[in-house]
């Protein structure tokens, strides 16, 4: 049995981390259908690419204010947040079968944004709530299978969703999510996790948020990483914002990007599924900075006019991107607080993703006033030097020492 397999068994074993595996498999799958059904609803109701397009900004927006949403998880106990959060959007979900003409597009747009916002939540208590609940050995382990359950739903859930759309609308790819919410609320329902009831805050709103900013800023470990992470989402939003001109140079139609992005996606699933050992064996800074240098190498090589390379770099991208977020996150659930969690969580969340929106509208104008080949090359320049950065950051460097300590001085 290999390394990465026994690690998929020795989380699928514990009990709590496969019932949390299995809500995140079958909530993203609904997830990822709506997230391509509301951009071709939009579309045909108004037949306006610009307006589709706003679907995804709603969905985003909300991330911005992670920090202080953030503050949510650690009000509450977490699995009850979790529950009333799931059936939450299910309400909310089946509002949208009154959305038949464009004058009721505010209604979607309203229940996208509450979506992204509720998800911000979400993401923030099922941090706190799989650090308490799941073996500290497996933290690794479980966030890259998550990784791997994510985006596999990517590959399999927008098919699905377009052909549920095609065949009977938009209403019913709604349903299809709130049916999964509902799911994976039973899910959650299940899990054996002993919660205290947090504390009573002695400080105003904006103090509490200014303590997960403050302490996922000043710790020596995890600002590295998180800073990293996010400068690679950006340069990856960028550079995805160049993908139909590097089609356009291979002479492909804009269908093309199916293929890349879905090879990309089987990058992904394959360092979800290697990356807790991985990160055993090379530590998180170096986890992190072998894929953020893999990343740079591919997005540098996207200037070749080459299919074949094209391919071996979308899978490249696909594996070498998640190695830094998989490692900021384990970092963050293992060495906050409790009562911090969550809000150091979600503030990690938007330092990680909302780069990634930037880099999309950076890329978009960008790549209007020059060729997409400097551009590319440039990106690469940029992550390399995040790349090592990262390697000689404090933490790294005393890592790094006293393992060299530990090799030569045996106990």
């Amino acid at each position: 049995m290999t390394t990465s397999t026994w690690a998929v068994v020795r989380v699928l074993r514990d009990r709590n981390a496969g019932l949390y595996l299995a809500g995140v498999v079958i909530s993203g799958f609904g997830t990822s259908a709506l997230w391509l059904a509301s951009g071709v609803w939009v579309k045909e109701l108004t037949g306006s690419d610009g307006l589709a397009a706003l679907c995804l900004l709603a969905m985003w927006a909300p991330t911005l204010a992670g920090p202080l949403l953030g503050t949510l998880a650690d009000r509450v106990r977490r699995k009850p947040l979790l529950i009333g959060a799931n059936l939450l959007l299910a309400a909310l979900l089946l509002t949208l079968f009154t959305v038949d003409s464009p004058s009721r597009l505010w209604l979607l747009y309203t229940v996208l944004f509450v979506y992204g916002a509720a998800g911000v939540v979400h993401d923030a208590a099922e941090s706190a709530l799989v650090a308490a609940a799941v073996d500290g050995s497996l933290l690794g382990d479980f966030n890259g299978l998550r990784m791997t359950a994510t985006e596999g739903m990517k590959l399999v859930a927008p098919l699905a969703g377009a052909a549920l759309f095609a065949a009977y609308g938009g209403p019913s790819v709604a349903l299809l999510d709130a049916v999964t919410f509902v799911l994976a609320t039973g899910v959650y329902a299940l899990l054996r996790v002993r919660e205290e009831r947090p504390q009573q805050p002695t400080s105003g709103r904006r103090a509490r948020t200014a303590e997960g900013i403050g302490y996922l800023w000043t710790h020596a470990r995890l600002r590295p990483l998180v800073l990293a992470g996010g400068t690679t989402m950006f340069c990856a939003g960028l550079s995805g914002a160049l993908l139909y001109a590097v089609i356009d140079g291979l002479g492909h139609s804009p269908a093309y990007a199916g293929v890349l992005y879905a090879v990309q996606g089987l990058g992904s699933v394959a360092i979800g599924l290697a990356s807790g050992p991985a990160l055993r064996r090379l530590g998180g800074h170096r986890f992190a900075a072998c894929g953020i240098a893999l990343t740079g190498v591919a997005v540098a090589a996207r200037a070749v006019p080459s299919d074949p390379v094209a391919l071996v770099c979308s899978a490249a991208i696909g594996a070498g991107l998640p190695c830094v977020l998989i490692t900021a996150l384990t970092a963050v659930q293992r060495e906050t607080p409790d009562a911090l969690l969550g809000r150091t969580a979600a503030t990690a969340n938007t330092l990680l993703f909302a780069p990634n929106v930037l880099g999309l509208a950076a890329g978009a104008a960008l790549v209007e006033l020059t060729g997409y080949r400097p551009l590319l090359l440039t990106l690469g320049a940029v992550l390399l030097t995040t790349t090592a950065r990262l390697l000689q950051s404090p933490a790294s460097t005393e890592r790094t020492a006293s393992k060299s300590r530990s090799d030569t001085n045996p106990t």
